[in-house]
């Protein structure tokens, strides 16, 4: 079985950039032009985007340069406790919606440090989170600011609800599929 999903993976993408290949010449599309138009609107779109993506960047280095994260990490240390959720992991929480490289390397650094490999209700528990959530502030900063819209309030509300659902859900289910490594 995992030999077939390996080989699925592996031709899935081929498969399906000459189905499109293949679609559009059927249509008699001028394919090379087309896609020659829609590299000049992508670029367009990425040279408008780089002051909210320096803008966020910016944001995210100060937060966590200038100590604000520790401190919110602190403040939150009673109720990770209670909701038994390891303070190894609140910084992981907190950054996620931010930036997905910061909790990558935040979670890369998390699996080399003693007692806390991938099998460990930690190591899952980070995982679970790394994979369940999502990078809110980046992706209203790329696809709001992509088509100029400012007012996000809504949004943001509904993204870092979720985001918090999902942390609260990867907490209950690497309890439920692992209790025996619950502390």
């Amino acid at each position: 079985m995992q030999s077939a999903v390996e080989v699925a993976s592996i031709w899935v993408l081929p498969v399906v950039v000459a189905s499109i290949l293949i679609a559009g010449a059927f249509k008699r599309v001028p394919l090379y032009n087309t896609f020659v138009d829609g590299a000049k609107g992508g670029f367009g779109t990425s040279i408008r985007l780089i002051p909210h993506i320096v803008a966020m960047m910016v944001a995210v280095s100060v937060f966590r340069a200038s100590g604000a994260m520790d401190i919110l990490v602190g403040w939150l240390h009673p109720v990770a406790t209670w909701f038994h959720i390891p303070s190894q992991v609140v910084p992981m929480a907190l950054l996620r919606p931010i930036s997905n490289a910061g909790s990558l390397a935040l979670l890369t650094d998390l699996f080399q440090q003693p007692h806390t490999a991938p099998d460990t209700f930690v190591g899952l528990l980070a995982s679970t989170m790394q994979a369940s959530t999502d990078t809110t502030l980046y992706i209203l900063t790329v696809y709001f600011g992509s088509v100029g819209i400012g007012r996000f309030r809504y949004a943001l509300a509904v993204g870092l609800l979720s985001d918090f659902a999902s942390v609260v859900g990867s907490v209950v289910a690497v309890w439920l599929l692992h209790p025996g490594l619950f502390s």
